[in-house]
């Protein structure tokens, strides 16, 4: 980890880095914890049908349509996993009494993929994620540091052999190695993540991703394995799934906040999601003129911010 951050391919996150090795001593996270357990929660939708990794793969072709990454389309992971696991601990201590705990859902400076690959609950992928054996990839981690010791579950081997599939498909090239991922240049981290303009040279790469990118697990073989969720809080949103760049690129700020109540999405703001779909816009006009889209950049030229203003008039050169 702390190679990883001394390299800086962390970018702007620099909470990674602020806690110092709190991250990886639970006990100095929260004082007195003794075990941590960690849980995986599957996030395909309900719906979700056979072939949905060549389907999702299938949207990159069409630039005119958003792609918003699949954990995204239904309601916050960070809500749902929390309180599950909160019931989880109560249940806990309805049994065996007073219990030290504090629930993690991606909240925290918590290493959640090394302590999840760590307690057996599949391998680090070459992508940095990890893998289960019986559920590839798509699912949530969450973790629960308790004040009891429990019996270590031993961690799995890994089984990705000699494929590179999630390597060789990453639009730019973030996987700069196997097990090692520079955030920088990642699309999920530039999209979500990055609150600054996106680099020149990665622009063109997005494609027309909005918000995250799957690219690296729908490659992956093990996710033929992937679980469909048993819960309608995943189910994708209307908007969400198949929608055209050019209608979300028309909502007002009020129509964005509205639209995304209760997603993880609405977190970065309505000047980010301009912000990305500009590029996504840009990209699209590379495949040809069009009238519609050089005239909806062109309006939102109209008191945009200057981060705004910058991928709009990249957009229009494209």
């Amino acid at each position: 980890m702390l190679a990883w951050l001394e390299r800086g391919f962390h970018g702007d996150m620099a909470y990674m880095a602020a806690h110092g090795l709190k991250r990886a001593r639970p006990a100095e996270l929260v004082p007195g914890t003794v075990s941590v357990i960690t849980a995986r929660m599957d996030y395909l939708p309900r719906a979700t049908g056979e072939g949905w990794q060549a389907q999702e793969l299938a949207r990159l072709q069409r630039p005119g349509e958003a792609i918003v990454s699949i954990y995204a389309r239904g309601r916050d992971y960070h809500k749902v996993l929390r309180r599950r696991l909160q019931q989880l601990s109560e249940r806990i201590a309805h049994e065996i009494g007073p219990l030290g705990h504090r629930v993690f859902t991606d909240s925290a400076p918590v290493l959640e993929a090394e302590l999840a690959a760590r307690s057996g609950q599949g391998w680090r992928g070459k992508h940095t994620l990890v893998l289960n054996r019986e559920a590839g990839s798509m699912f949530f981690l969450g973790e629960i540091y308790v004040d009891l010791a429990l019996p270590s579950s031993p961690p799995v081997s890994g089984h990705c052999g000699r494929c590179r599939s999630c390597i060789d498909v990453c639009p730019t090239q973030a996987i700069v190695a196997p097990y090692r991922l520079d955030a920088r240049r990642c699309i999920s981290y530039l999209t979500i993540e990055h609150a600054g303009p996106i680099a020149l040279e990665l622009r063109a790469l997005i494609g027309n991703r909005i918000y995250g990118c799957d690219d690296c697990q729908l490659v992956c073989p093990w996710n033929k394995f992937a679980q469909r969720s048993t819960l309608p809080d995943f189910d994708e949103r209307a908007g969400l799934s198949g929608q055209q760049l050019l209608a979300l690129f028309g909502w007002s700020e009020e129509e964005f906040l509205r639209h995304t109540e209760g997603s993880p999405i609405r977190r970065i703001g309505h000047e980010r999601w301009l912000r990305n779909i500009a590029v996504a816009l840009g990209n699209a006009l590379r495949g040809g003129a069009d009238v519609a889209i050089r005239s909806a950049l062109t309006q939102r030229l109209q008191g945009a911010s200057e981060l705004l203003r910058e991928h709009l008039v990249w957009a229009l050169a494209q």
